[in-house]
């Protein structure tokens, strides 16, 4: 096993719903992992079990009430729960990459642009970047015609792609996936899910949240699987699977109906 690129330990988010009373809801419950280089971790579990609300927090888009995320670098270990806002902002450019399940594009944003920004926010000159985001559009099965439409006119799984893109371009150290091709048909899932499986090959560690169970069997090295916020399973995914955990039963059906 290589060595690990992310600590988590003990990460704990509660959610106040204050229009319903203030009503407190926990989204995680003491959870704790590491990630190895180049390792794919996925992450199951049925609707609200606290799947997105982790990669959230692991990307500070959430702060956790507790815990500690510490990422390993060269240049040290760096506590991220508790990193200042700016520092986190050069980090996430330069070392993760998060593909949520919706893409968010500033207005009149075309594909080969928001990839572009993204590629340079890695470090590539702009012509370097231009020419990487549309390899990794391309890599995708993006027509070239969209490359320079206005995001908001793609369909779903065009603007699925696209978030793949910038996502993957330029590779980063951590990839973050909530949900990277449920709005994919099969063609395309299986392009996209390639190109995981490809960056993986070449060491980039990746931490997905899917719904099919088939997809963890081919992709995953580790499953890790939450129920009500809890970590109730850690392991590979056939020995974790066939364990039958009522946290995905959900799951199951979504993959085998």
């Amino acid at each position: 096993m290589n060595s690990p690129i992310l600590t988590v330990a003990e990460l704990t988010k509660t959610f106040t719903l204050h229009a319903i009373g203030g009503r407190r809801v926990q989204s995680l419950d003491t959870v704790s992992f590491t990630l190895a280089a180049g390792e794919h971790l996925a992450i199951a579990g049925a609707s609200g079990a606290g799947k997105s609300s982790l990669l959230r927090c692991l990307y500070r888009n959430y702060r956790p009430d507790s815990g500690r995320v510490i990422l390993h670098t060269e240049a040290g270990d760096l506590e991220l729960t508790s990193l200042p806002d700016r520092r986190m902002a050069r980090l996430r450019g330069r070392e993760f990459g998060y593909v949520s399940q919706f893409l968010v594009a500033p207005p009149r944003q075309d594909p080969l642009r928001l990839v572009a920004g993204a590629a340079q926010r890695r470090g590539l000159d702009p012509e370097a970047a231009r020419a990487a985001a549309a390899a990794s559009l391309d890599l995708l099965g993006l027509p070239e015609r969209l490359f320079d439409v206005d995001c908001s006119l793609l369909s779903g799984g065009e603007r699925q792609r696209v978030n793949l893109a910038a996502g993957t371009v330029s590779p980063p150290r951590l990839l973050l996936l909530d949900e990277p091709v449920s709005a994919l048909d099969p063609a395309n899932r299986a392009r996209a899910l390639a190109v995981i499986e490809r960056l993986t090959e070449q060491g980039v560690s990746v931490l997905a949240v899917y719904h099919d169970l088939a997809i963890i069997r081919r992709m995953a090295d580790r499953v890790l699987v939450l129920d009500g916020g809890r970590l109730v399973a850690d392991g590979p995914p056939d020995k974790v699977l066939a364990a039958g955990h009522r946290a995905l039963d959900d799951v199951m059906e979504e993959a085998y109906v």
